[in-house]
């Protein structure tokens, strides 16, 4: 089978998506959070230039219901929610919360997420036992060191379950406190069970992300902003990457990012497809494997 032209716009996905032969995209890397929390984020992304040294201009800053309605306009079947917080004390509430958004919001699949502190494998381990399929660790966010002792609790609870971890370990956007993939590699090598999606695969640490994709047969990536005009001009991809990814093809998983992203849905959607068409060996197989089977699989859906 032939590699659908990629969509142009969001009205154009589920045409694309029609060719392909998938009944919908399953996506890693969502973020819905508290209303108060949600206007925190979006006013931080508002002072990019002064962050990032960008501008960074949300594109789907609407209410919460039109935010749901506009995944299910796009061919989104089924997505991960995904909290994360920055502080002791936050994490509990905010999986919590984000329990009850999966529960009453159809296609959301239960997510958690964890910071390091004395209660965290008690309220991660009741999640875990009421349904959570994926966990959110933000390194760069939550400035702490993955390889915290107390953490060591959690990480053996996810390795055990089979959970997998989306974490955003790389230093991109810009470096943090504990990011890198050798930091978060040696969690993984303390314990080799693990499912790990690494967010944005790696950004801007690529090689080293492939690595661990390599190394480990748990480690998967995500696409979240990878390869986008916008990301491309301060985290470039190699030039040889849809290569590279021909001997991890069903490791790799489709994210977004949705809401906050500074582009249309539609350009990742677009992205990923041109890496498929860039290389004869991935096609169609790999997006059908990228954008809905392999995550499917990972989330249980």
């Amino acid at each position: 089978m032939t590699v659908p032209a990629p969509p142009e716009s969001d009205d154009d996905v589920a045409r694309f998506l029609t060719e392909l032969g998938v009944p919908g995209i399953v996506d890693v890397h969502v973020h819905f959070l508290p209303e108060p929390v949600l206007r925190k984020v979006w006013a931080y992304f508002d002072q990019a230039r002064t962050h990032y040294g960008l501008d960074w201009p949300i594109q789907y800053r609407t209410p919460e219901p039109e935010r749901v309605a506009t995944l299910g306009g796009l061919g989104v079947q089924a997505f991960a929610p995904l909290v994360y917080p920055h502080k002791p004390g936050m994490a509990r509430w905010l999986t919590e919360w984000v329990a009850g958004f999966a529960a009453a919001t159809p296609g959301a699949v239960p997510t958690a997420t964890l910071y390091p502190e004395p209660d965290v494998a008690d309220y991660l381990g009741a999640a875990v036992e009421a349904g959570a399929r994926a966990v959110k660790v933000h390194v760069q966010v939550g400035k702490f060191d993955p390889r915290d002792p107390l953490l060591r609790p959690a990480w053996g609870l996810l390795a055990d379950a089979g959970v997998p971890v989306v974490v955003h370990c790389g230093h991109g956007p810009i470096p943090g406190a504990h990011t890198g993939l050798d930091v978060f590699g040696a969690v993984v090598a303390e314990h080799p069970r693990l499912r790990v999606v690494l967010a944005h695969a790696g950004m801007p640490d690529y090689l080293d992300a492939l690595d661990l994709v390599h190394r480990f047969e748990g480690v998967y990536l995500d696409t979240t902003m990878v390869g986008t005009a916008f990301s491309q001009k301060f985290a470039p991809l190699p030039a040889d990457w849809p290569a590279r990814l021909v001997e991890v093809a069903e490791r790799v998983v489709f994210g977004s990012d949705f809401p906050n992203i500074p582009y249309p849905y539609a350009e990742q959607v677009a992205t990923v497809a041109e890496w498929a068409l860039a290389d004869d060996r991935l096609g169609a197989g790999f997006l059908r494997s990228a954008l809905h089977r392999t995550p499917a699989r990972l989330l249980g859906v």
